[in-house]
């Protein structure tokens, strides 16, 4: 589950390795994602499945389009904190917002406005 986005975040920071405070940030991420309200989103992808934190939901559904806010910032700072980065992200905000941008791309719309 955190496969792409944890690599989305080594990349970034320019990583020399993917080591275990990385890894840990990721899992506490994910973890924590699990335990918050669901959007409606993932409910549209999933419907009649309750999403509420318990034995049959621990781990957020691949649908959920907040793990790529969560997972790779998490994992950015804990490269940085670790020392493994050869970049140091500043402007958190911003870093977010570009996370948005790749969550938000839709390559069909390049094609509505022809």
């Amino acid at each position: 589950m955190c496969f792409p986005f944890l690599f989305r975040a080594a990349l970034d920071v320019r990583a020399s390795s993917i080591n275990e405070p990385m890894k840990m940030a990721a899992a506490v991420a994910l973890a924590a994602l699990a335990k918050e309200p669901v959007c409606d989103t993932v409910r549209e992808a999933i419907p009649g499945r309750e999403f509420e934190f318990g034995k049959d939901y621990v781990i957020p559904t691949p649908f959920d389009p907040r793990i790529i806010d969560r997972i790779p910032s998490a994992v950015a700072k804990a490269a940085i904190e670790s020392g493994v980065a050869k970049v140091h992200i500043t402007d958190w905000g911003k870093y977010t917002e570009d996370l948005h941008a790749i969550r938000d791309y839709n390559p069909a719309n390049q094609f509505n406005a022809l």
